[in-house]
């Protein structure tokens, strides 16, 4: 008969797991940290493009200003990527066109971080500038990159 207790195994980490990357205990880079992704801040808010639009005609432009502050701002706090607000706006008000291939790399950045295919990158930019010469283009930019990012919101739970 066998007076020691059996010993039973350390669980293991399920497969795919941030803790099933670790080294065992004494070997070489043990001491490196081992975490998950950090978890995402607060949802952004859906914004109707019509009434966005409507909103920029009305405002002779000035809520596009509001718009990419407002859409950098959240995509910032939720992913602690990007631009922020200030800076967007910064950039809006002196070099608008950048601002287009920026928004929509950013929001595209977003599914990309999920593991998902880009729906938009920074070369939807390109509707807006210099798409701008064909007087649509803006348009077909803005339906793309902000219908893309309220998607976006939406499958996170926002309304």
């Amino acid at each position: 008969m066998n007076d020691t207790p059996a010993q039973t195994p350390h669980p293991q980490a399920p497969p795919g797991s941030y803790a099933a990357a670790a080294p065992p205990a004494g070997a070489p880079g043990a001491s490196v940290a081992y975490a998950p992704p950090p978890s995402h801040g607060p949802l952004g808010n859906v914004r109707s493009t019509g009434i966005c639009i409507l909103l920029a005609i009305i405002t002779f432009g000035i809520y596009t200003w509001v718009w990419w502050f407002k859409t950098h701002n959240e995509m910032k706090r939720h992913s602690g990527a990007g631009v922020g607000g200030p800076v967007a706006l910064i950039l809006a008000i002196f070099v608008p066109f950048v601002m287009a291939f920026v928004s929509s790399s950013e929001v595209g950045g977003l599914y990309e971080r999920r593991g998902e295919r880009k729906p938009v990158s920074g070369a939807t930019g390109l509707w807006y500038f210099p798409g701008s010469f064909i007087v649509i283009g803006p348009i077909v930019w803005f339906v793309k990159t902000n219908g893309t990012l309220n998607a976006y919101w939406r499958s996170l739970g926002a309304s």
